[in-house]
């Protein structure tokens, strides 16, 4: 006891303050995986999207007033929705949710692959960035089926190992992590693999079709193809039953480049 006041232990380690959001929307499977693995490790706010936002990348709402809805209170846990992007929710997260930064932010799980160039259009990985840009550690999870009513159950021990690594070890500033699942059971996973992400490009094409007065729409349709696929790559990695972890920054800068169009610079 000192002037009255109790002095904390300082032995004793406060909860890490952790935040939840996705792309798939606030009832997913994928999330609800992520919450009650996160809520065994600290303390947890969601904020994740209303509804299905996958393919909005780092789109922000400018022109739509953003609401949040309330869903659920108790010690520790807080949960909220969103009519916004994956980015809108981290930032109406720290900045009015919890007024604060967390010591952690996690997205996902996606259902679906974010590996090589995916990357680019995931909401998933756009609210990493978004966290990774407060200065927040941030992690990205992604397994690889589509399907809604895919069996997660080889995902929940892998999230765990890597979200308690990092809140040990912290992140380096400016990067986050990639992480994406291979869709095999538990059992046969063989372990992590830390990556390079690899080269690829979606071949696309619009089907078009007739509504019923008449008018042509468009749905986009594609397929992706790999233009490259070392033993280093993410890609790689997930054929192999690894566990593909790619740590990735928002500087889109290319620094070698920078050398090679060094002799474009004139002064006016």
């Amino acid at each position: 006891m000192q002037n009255g006041n109790v002095l904390k232990d300082k032995s004793v380690k406060e909860k890490p303050l952790i935040f939840v959001t996705n792309d798939d929307g606030i009832h997913a499977p994928g999330i609800r995986l992520l919450i009650d693995r996160m809520r065994a490790l600290g303390r947890v706010v969601v904020v994740a999207p209303d509804k299905p936002q996958s393919g909005t990348a780092h789109a922000i709402t400018i022109h739509t007033p953003l609401r949040l809805k309330f869903h659920a209170g108790e010690p520790d846990y807080e949960e909220y929705s969103c009519n916004g992007t994956p980015a809108d929710c981290v930032k109406l997260g720290f900045k009015v949710v919890m007024k604060r930064h967390p010591d952690l932010l996690v997205s996902g799980i996606n259902h679906g692959s974010n590996s090589s160039v995916s990357i680019i259009y995931s909401g998933t990985m756009a609210a990493v960035f978004e966290g990774a840009m407060a200065g927040v550690p941030s992690i990205g999870f992604s397994f690889n089926n589509y399907s809604p009513d895919a069996a997660l159950d080889s995902c929940g021990a892998v999230v765990s190992d890597i979200v308690e690594k990092v809140l040990e070890d912290g992140m380096p500033e400016g990067v986050c992590l990639n992480v994406n699942i291979p869709d095999v059971p538990l059992k046969e996973l063989k372990g992590i693999r830390i990556c390079r992400q690899a080269g690829g490009t979606w071949q696309e094409d619009f089907d078009e079709r007739v509504d019923p007065i008449g008018r042509k729409y468009y749905w986009l349709k594609g397929i992706f193809v790999k233009t490259g696929n070392g033993e280093d790559t993410d890609e790689w990695a997930m054929e192999n039953h690894y566990v593909a972890v790619v740590p990735v920054h928002f500087d889109f800068t290319s620094y070698e480049a920078i050398s090679l169009l060094k002799y474009w610079e004139k002064d006016a």
